[in-house]
């Protein structure tokens, strides 16, 4: 039976459900958001919210603070649910690296100072956005070039677009599929700590009016609204700064990663589309498919080629050059063969004109001669194998041949007639 995405999944996340909901590797701190906000609920409506039924007899609007305070609390948790149990926008790795972007660059050996060619890959590389160009990394752990504002996380061991953090409170990456949800629920989550501290502070005044007592007495009456009360203040700070800094960074479209790395060096924030349009992008934009269909099928990748070896990279980069080379070589060899040819005809004539009674003799030295051009391949390859390895692409051949030639012209001058006679 097939596996699915899912269960060979390579990052660290958990999957629930057959891959429907995808949380990242710390899940388990989601447990504790959820009872950070369950409880303080629970307290505030089991001895707070239960008492101003009655207080408001108008409408029923008593019962209104506790219908309010279980809905927005499902609210929130919806929210939490959206942000930590989807994909945040993981770019799906690759098995291999893309072939494309090999290069081959000549590296000098040891030996002789030879230069062979090397498979060299750019780490990085640019790409435009809105115009200007930006820098994009390549990832060794999902063989990918990131996109633009996509970073690898360390935790979940995945590349997420627009990745703004990890954070360990949802227990899931805050990337480009569930930003929104995240700013929404810890806005809610602010509100919801207002909510609560202001209706418990209510009931203080409700308390008082009642028996007519003083504040001391109305907070010893109800400690269950001074608990909540300073829960619900401290947590303001966390949740709403939390917001106020988000709200800061959507105004400048900026992503808490890109804020607190690029902020010391300066740079111009070009995905900045002015503060209307920002939050246009992050609030009324349709939300991306997942890249990943975590329940499909694994699909069986056809082997692939090897790579090819630093050997074969030489021998396809000095195509051209050996082209070259073996055309002036011949060239060279064809001017050899014509030099030999001349001598010999040279030599025939002196023959004939000697006469018949040295015709053996003089038939010798002709076909001596005519030994040394079958030999001429045999230059012609060692001058070949002594030219090879040269770093230069110019091949001075004109310079080899002309040698060799001049040297056979004068071991031929040497030959006397005499000589030839004897």
């Amino acid at each position: 039976m097939a596996k699915r995405v899912y269960q060979v999944w390579k990052g660290s996340n958990y999957f629930f459900l057959g891959g429907r909901l995808i949380f990242g590797p710390d899940a388990k701190s989601l447990l504790i958001s959820l009872l950070l906000i369950i409880v303080p609920v629970t307290v505030f409506c089991v001895f707070v919210a239960r008492h101003l039924r009655h207080e408001f007899p108008s409408y029923n609007a008593g019962y209104a603070i506790l219908v309010a305070a279980i809905v927005f609390t499902i609210h929130v948790l919806v929210l939490l649910l959206l942000t930590s149990a989807r994909d945040p926008g993981i770019v799906p790795r690759n098995s291999h690296p893309p072939e494309e972007e090999f290069r081959h660059e000549f590296s000098a050996s040891v030996e002789g100072g030879r230069q062979t060619p090397s498979l060299q890959f750019p780490r990085t590389k640019e790409v435009i956005v809105n115009g200007m160009p930006v820098r994009v990394k390549y990832c060794d752990t999902c063989m990918l070039y990131r996109p633009p504002r996509c970073s690898h996380c360390s935790i979940c061991n995945n590349c997420v677009e627009r990745f703004d953090h990890h954070c360990p409170w949802v227990g899931q990456c805050i990337g480009l599929r569930n930003y929104r949800f995240f700013f929404c629920f810890v806005s809610s989550a602010m509100l919801l700590c207002i909510y609560v501290f202001a209706i418990c502070a209510l009931y203080i005044k409700v308390l008082m009016d009642n028996n007519q007592s003083t504040v001391l007495k109305a907070l010893k009456e109800s400690p269950a609204s001074v608990v909540l009360m300073a829960y619900c203040f401290i947590s303001l700070w966390f949740v709403g700064g939390l917001t106020g800094f988000h709200l800061y960074l959507i105004s400048t479209n900026q992503t808490t990663y890109e804020n607190f790395r690029y902020k010391a060096e300066n740079r111009i924030n070009v995905y900045d589309l002015g503060c209307v349009n920002n939050f246009m992008e992050v609030f009324c934009t349709k939300i991306k498919p997942s890249r990943n269909n975590f329940r499909a099928n694994v699909q069986e990748e056809e082997p692939r080629p090897p790579l090819p070896t630093t050997r074969e990279a030489e021998v396809e980069m000095g195509e051209d050059h050996r082209a070259k080379v073996e055309d002036d070589l011949e060239f060279g060899g064809d001017l050899l063969k014509i030099s030999q040819r001349h001598n010999i005809e040279d030599i025939e004539a002196e023959i004939r004109s000697r006469g018949s009674d040295v015709h053996h003799h003089n038939s010798s030295e002709a076909d001596s001669v005519l030994g040394s051009d079958r030999r001429a391949p045999n230059v012609q390859a060692d001058i070949r194998n002594s030219s090879w390895g040269r770093r230069s692409g110019s091949w001075e051949i004109a310079s080899e041949v002309g040698g060799m030639k001049s040297n056979i012209t004068e071991s031929r001058s040497h030959v006397s007639p005499k000589e030839q006679y004897q």
